[in-house]
């Protein structure tokens, strides 16, 4: 892919993520617990990391969060989107080889839990108060049923581009 198709790509992407972000926000939570959301973004982050590449996938993911905190968060929003955000794309660059694309869900559920444990850990740090960490088992369960949901959603939107580039 030529450099600007891929920087006008990225760039597409990146406000697909956004979009998807801030929409999610504005949706009340499927559960009434704090930090359960299904994270659809991360459809986004996981399609980039197929079809361009880990560190395209990473500028995406940055420019998300940021922008993610200045049009619908706040400061707390960077520091639990970051901290999540970064885990999860390092399980994701962990284990995308590994994984055959069918089986992309297993990624997905693998970066949902690492999202959750950076945002659970990040918490437990600013509120100063480890009992926040009772949270951990609702929130895996929850990160492992939206991961693969995300992962079958990325799985067939990858399927979608791929053919529609042929």
């Amino acid at each position: 892919m030529r450099k600007t198709k891929k920087l006008v790509f990225m760039a597409l992407l990146t406000a697909i993520a956004l979009t998807i972000f801030v929409i999610e926000n504005q949706i009340p939570a499927p559960v009434p617990i704090p930090g359960v959301k299904l994270g659809l973004a991360n459809i986004i982050t996981l399609v980039t990391m197929l079809l361009l590449g880990k560190k395209e996938a990473g500028a995406v993911l940055l420019m998300r969060v940021v922008m993610g905190a200045m049009f619908a968060g706040s400061p707390s929003t960077l520091l639990f989107s970051a901290a999540g955000g970064l885990l999860a794309y390092l399980a994701m660059c962990l284990t995308v080889s590994r994984f055959d694309e069918r089986q992309l869900w297993i990624v997905s559920a693998l970066a949902a839990l690492a999202h959750n444990a950076g945002q659970l850990g990040t918490c437990a740090l600013v509120v100063k108060t480890p009992g926040i960490l009772a949270y951990a088992p609702i929130l895996a369960v929850s990160g492992v049923i939206t991961g693969v949901f995300t992962g079958f959603a990325a799985m067939y939107l990858v399927r979608a581009l791929r053919n529609a580039r042929n």
